[in-house]
C-alpha cells in the first residue's frame, strides 16, 4: 500500500525502509531462529511482539492518507439508531471513580493477554498451539489494521466529546494510564473495528481449545475490557459489534488457511 499511495504519504520512504527492514530481520530470524535460547525467544516472542507496535505506529502515516473520509458520523448515527441514545453518554449515569480504575485497567491488560497466553503455552511445552496461536492472533491483529484503513475512525473521546456531561476521570491510577497510552498510540483512526475486542476474544477462543485454565482466570478480564472499550469512550457500541464480527473471520479463515498449510507441509515431508 505504501508503494501504491506514495506519491500521498508524506512519510512514504521512511515507511518503506521501516517495512523492508522488518521483513530483511524476518527472514534472519526465521533462519537462526534454532541457535541457541535468545533466538529462539526472539522467533517466538521479541519478533512479533515488535512487528505489530511498529506497523501499527506506522498506521498514523498511512490511514488518513490513504482514506481521508472519517466514518465517525456514519457509526455515532448506528448507535443511536441502535440505543436511541449516545452509550457513552448513557453510562455517565453508573459512572464512579472506583468503576473507571477498575475498568481502565481491564482495558490495559489488552496489552498482556496475547503475551501471557504464548508464555504459557511455551512453558508448558505446547510448541504447535503456540504456533497456531501465534498465527492466528497475528492474523487478527493485522485484520484490524486493515480495517482501520478501510473505516478510519477516530472513536468517541474525541468525535463526541462535547456531548459529554461529566469528565472520565478514576480514583488513582485511570488517569495516569489514559495519558500514558495517548502518548505511546497517538491518534490513528484505530476505533473500527475493535482490535481490544477481537483479539482478546481470538485468544479467549485458542485458550478454550487448548489452554483451559487461562480461559477461566482471564474471561472476566475480557469481560471487563470489552464493557470498557465503551465506559472509557474508546469505542462506539457498533466498533465492539464489529470486532465480535472480525473475530469470526479470524477462527472461520485462519482456521482453514492453516489446516491447509499444515497439510502442504505433510506431504512436503513426503515427499523428502
Amino acid at each position: 500500500m505504501t508503494l501504491i499511495f506514495h506519491e500521498s504519504l508524506p512519510r512514504a520512504p521512511f515507511l518503506l525502509s521501516l517495512y523492508s527492514l522488518l521483513f530483511i530481520v524476518q527472514i534472519l530470524s526465521i533462519k537462526f531462529k534454532n541457535n541457541g535460547k535468545f533466538s529462539g525467544l526472539f522467533y517466538d516472542i521479541i519478533f512479533p511482539v515488535v512487528c505489530v507496535l511498529l506497523i501499527f505506529d506506522s498506521l498514523e502515516w498511512l490511514v488518513h492518507y490513504i482514506n481521508p473520509e472519517d466514518m465517525d458520523p456514519l457509526l455515532i448515527k448506528l448507535d443511536y439508531m441502535i440505543f436511541g441514545a449516545h452509550p457513552t453518554v448513557a453510562l455517565e449515569r453508573i459512572m464512579n471513580p472506583v468503576l473507571t480504575d477498575i475498568l481502565q485497567i481491564a482495558y490495559t491488560t489488552y496489552y498482556f493477554i496475547p503475551i501471557g497466553f504464548g508464555v504459557v503455552l511455551l512453558i508448558n511445552d505446547q510448541r504447535k498451539d503456540f504456533e497456531k496461536s501465534l498465527f492466528m492472533i497475528l492474523f487478527c491483529f493485522y485484520l484490524s489494521y486493515l480495517g482501520y484503513i478501510l473505516f478510519p475512525a477516530l472513536g468517541p473521546r474525541f468525535y463526541i466529546d462535547h456531548l459529554q456531561t461529566v469528565e472520565l476521570r478514576g480514583f488513582i491510577i485511570a488517569e495516569p494510564i489514559q495519558e500514558l497510552l495517548n502518548r505511546i498510540e497517538g491518534i490513528k483512526r484505530d476505533a473500527f473495528p475493535s482490535g481490544h475486542t477481537a483479539v482478546t476474544l481470538t485468544v479467549l477462543y485458542l485458550a478454550y481449545k487448548v489452554r483451559r485454565r487461562f480461559f477461566r482466570i482471564t474471561l472476566p478480564l475480557v469481560t471487563g475490557l470489552v464493557f470498557a472499550t465503551v465506559y472509557c469512550r474508546y469505542h462506539y457500541v457498533v466498533d465492539v459489534l464489529a470486532g465480535f464480527v472480525l473475530t469470526i473471520i479470524t477462527i472461520v479463515l485462519g482456521e482453514w488457511y492453516y489446516g491447509q498449510w499444515l497439510k502442504r507441509q505433510d506431504v512436503n515431508r513426503i515427499c523428502e
